[in-house]
Parts: structure tokens; sequence; C-alpha cells
């Protein structure tokens, strides 16, 4: 398997730029939240009410380490999916890992008005919590093969770059 891996905060892109990138690079494409959603039968806000975001993250896993016996394909996680080592070393052996970034200002500019970001909607101030936990998860973004700012950049283009790095084969680690 050789799968691409969109990883990233939310709002970074991923949902906007994987389907994209899997037809540019003629492969599937999965959106990892919404694989949990159907197999939960509840949307990934009402799992974090119900269940905690530790269920979540448990889900996560199990709906990722589930992608094993599949043919290449590129898979948008959720910006969460990091936090855990064994997630990134289960990625990064099954394929590539990009981490798509944007500023703090940018990200909430993207997602002020959704109701459906369960780590902001509860936060008295949604941008010194999406600071704090970019702060958090700096180390782990860091750790994936690329780093792919997308502030102020169509999707077009982010999709280019992503698919220029694959043909390359131009990964680090």
């Amino acid at each position: 398997m050789n799968h691409l891996f969109l990883t990233g905060f939310m709002g970074t892109g991923k949902s906007a730029v994987g389907p994209r990138l899997a037809s540019a690079l003629q492969y599937s494409y999965v959106d990892l939240d919404h694989s949990i959603e159907q197999a939960a039968g509840m949307k990934v806000a009402e799992i974090f009410a119900k269940q905690g975001e530790a269920a979540f993250r448990s889900q996560e896993s199990a709906a990722l380490t589930g992608l094993a016996d599949t043919p290449s394909m590129v898979v948008s996680t959720g910006g969460g999916v990091v936090l855990s080592a064994a997630n990134r070393d289960w990625m990064a052996s099954h394929g590539h890992v990009v981490c798509l970034t944007a500023t703090a200002d940018e990200i909430f500019r993207r997602t002020r008005r959704r109701t459906t970001r369960p780590l902001l909607n509860q936060a008295e101030d949604p941008l010194a919590h999406i600071v704090e936990l970019l702060a958090e998860r700096r180390d782990a973004y860091q750790q994936c093969h690329h780093l792919v700012d997308t502030t102020e950049r169509p999707v077009t283009d982010v999709v280019a770059e992503i698919v220029r790095l694959h043909q390359e084969g131009a990964w680090r680690r």
C-alpha cells in the first residue's frame, strides 16, 4: 500500500484538497471522519458530546488501521489523528504523510461560522484556543513527511505542490 495521508489542523483544507488530489493521482479517496460517522451512526460532534474525545480517538485509530489492506488512496484524516504516536508511525509505514498548515488567523477565518467543530464550539476565545492547540500539536505535525502551507492559496496550487512532491518521491522524515 502506498497511501497518501493528509493531516493538519481543522480548517487547513484537508477535505477540500483530498478529493482533488485523489483525482489528480487517480487514487480512490476516503475522508476518515466521514468513515467514523458512518460506522458510529452519528456525527463527530455527537461522538464528542455523547462519548467524549477519548472514545472518538479510539474510533479514529481503528478506522485508520482498517485501511491496511486497501489499495493506494488519498486519506483525509482528522486534525488530531497525529496526537497518537502509534497513528503517526502507522501512517508513515503505510504511505506518505502531508500536513496541511495555515496561520491561526486563517484557520479562525475558515472555521468561525461552523458549529461542527467540537474543540472550538465551547471555547470562550476560539482564536486563542486555536493558537493553544496548534502549539500543543506542533511537534506531532513536524514529524510528517511534508508540511504544505495553505494560507491564502487556492486549492489547485496546493494539489499541484503535493502531486509534484509525490511524483518526485521527495519525502523526508
